[in-house]
């Protein structure tokens, strides 16, 4: 679906900065809205939703076992 989104997960990437959770997020929304910038409008809808993906994701990233990862 997003091919420009890269993997952020260990060991794929082994340091993760909020600049990365916070593009992933901005990719998703961008995707899955159809926007990639939304009028004046949507832009108070538009970025609640790149916070939540950002939440979501930090949240993710913070509970995922990956076996083998020291």
């Amino acid at each position: 679906m997003c091919r420009s989104i890269k993997t952020l997960r260990p060991p794929m990437a082994p340091e993760v900065t909020e600049d990365d959770i916070h593009a992933a997020a901005l990719q998703y929304v961008r995707k899955v809205s159809g926007f990639r910038a939304p009028a004046a409008h949507n832009q108070e809808a538009f970025d609640r939703a790149v916070l939540a993906v950002t939440d979501a994701t930090r949240e993710l990233l913070a509970d995922l076992v990956v076996r083998g990862a020291s």
